[in-house]
């Protein structure tokens, strides 16, 4: 677990090369893909209050905006805890919007010269910018040493000398996620190939108790177009990722529809993926044994009773996995841009170091932060990310009504696999350009 000092060292390295290597193939994203906008559907308000004893002198209140709620939100609501008991003077006011949400909810309130928020939370840095050029939010430069973080993490946000966001912690989309006791009760192991993936998928199903061996998690659609995106890397590699978030590849190209016919559709018409379920309620269900597999982010790893029973594999032969980090932005319509950038400034240094702490199944962008800052389970999940190419998000890259197009539609797949043809074409005439 990294207690060694050879071990240490080993795992440092590890780490900035994972993260080095995501803001790489990050760049090469943003690099080729144009962002969309998103609209607006719901949000959530929680308050934490500061634990420092009270100070005669009169607090000033800010409003973070993050993505994060349920386990994740717990792990976040310890970061913003330890800024408070720092700065008993600010008092910290948090509000979730999901991260398709946020771009529709902030623009027209920036256009009117308000903000939603002090201090903001975003995965899109290619936002950032763009509201950074519009001139709606202030520019943190001077607040970190960019030399202080993994190299090339400020080009998404940076424009004309200007940085417009700052790193937090960075996650992965890594593969299929099951409990090691699960494998061991029922002699099973990881696959080696695609064949040993598809006997894996026999053997599970045959267990008693077993609904199906892939538990298909749901609610907003993201974790069905992560599955279906993990197969699109695998089996059509990273450049077609990168081409259909472009719009440069169409869905129903003969190449592209051939990675759905013969892998992911067979899967569905086997019965080898459960219906869409909740994705929160999936964990709890997959936890029990009612299912073995889930494709989910790191983020699992804090979700679970015991995440030293977890274990993970991608699908044999894949070299890509979706990377990213959240970004930190202040908008220049704030009432308090002081404190807001002095909170901004320790979110993306200290505040790091809180994080990766907690199990919010998070590493640190943030080079002084050590390995052994960060939560055991953690730790053990480098090595094998370390073995692939971080790839940009698709659905989250275009965005927009196509997003939402696009998870309506895998639902579709999911529940009828004969609707292929029309879930492809659906999806191309739908495409924005």
């Amino acid at each position: 677990m990294g207690s060694a000092p050879t071990v240490t060292t080993k795992i440092t390295f590890l780490i900035i090369g994972i993260i080095v290597g995501a803001l790489i193939g990050y760049g090469l994203g943003y690099a080729t893909i144009t962002p969309r906008e998103v609209t607006v559907t719901s949000t959530t308000t929680v308050t934490y209050q500061a634990t420092a004893s009270p100070t005669p002198t009169e607090k000033v209140k800010l409003i973070v905006i993050g993505p994060w709620a349920g386990a994740e939100m717990e792990a976040f609501q310890q970061v913003l805890d330890k800024f408070m008991e720092e700065h008993p003077n600010i008092e910290v006011e948090y509000r979730i919007y999901r991260a398709e949400d946020l771009a529709s909810v902030a623009l027209p309130q920036f256009e009117a010269g308000m903000a939603p928020g002090d201090v903001i939370f975003t995965a899109w840095g290619w936002w950032v910018k763009e509201m950074g050029e519009k001139g709606h939010l202030l520019d943190l430069s001077g607040l970190v040493n960019p030399d202080e973080f993994v190299s090339g993490i400020f080009d998404p946000v940076t424009s004309g000398g200007k940085i417009y966001g700052l790193p937090f912690t960075a996650w992965a989309k890594p593969g299929f996620w099951y409990r090691k006791s699960f494998f061991q009760a029922h002699g099973l192991q990881e696959p080696k190939t695609w064949d040993e993936f598809l006997q894996l998928l026999d053997k599970i199903k045959g267990i008693s108790g077993v609904e199906a061996p892939i538990v298909t998690g749901d609610g907003v659609g993201w974790p069905i177009s992560d599955v279906t995106e993990h197969f699109i890397i695998t089996f059509g590699g990273i450049d077609m990722q990168l081409k259909l978030a472009s719009g440069e590849l169409k869905f129903n190209d003969p190449q592209v529809r051939a990675v759905f016919e013969n892998y992911l559709v067979p899967l569905l018409e086997k019965g080898y993926f459960s219906e869409p379920i909740e994705w929160t309620k999936a964990i709890e269900e997959w936890w029990s044994g009612r299912y073995a597999l889930y494709f989910m982010g790191t983020w699992l790893t804090g979700m679970v009773e015991d995440p030293n029973d977890l274990g993970f594999f991608p699908l044999p032969g894949c070299e890509g996995v979706v990377m990213g980090t959240d970004y930190i932005f202040v908008p220049k319509y704030t009432e308090h841009p002081e404190e807001a950038k002095l909170l901004a400034k320790w979110l993306a240094t200290e505040g790091q170091r809180v994080h990766v702490g907690t199990h919010a199944g998070k590493f640190a962008t943030w080079l002084k932060v050590s390995v052994e800052d960060h939560w055991a389970p953690m730790q053990v999940v480098y090595e094998k990310l370390s073995k692939m190419k971080p790839v940009p998000d698709l659905d989250d890259t275009v965005g927009g009504d196509w997003q939402k197009l696009f998870w309506d539609q895998l639902k579709l797949l999911w529940v009828d696999p004969g609707k292929l043809d029309d879930v492809l074409n659906t999806l191309t005439e739908n495409f924005p350009g």
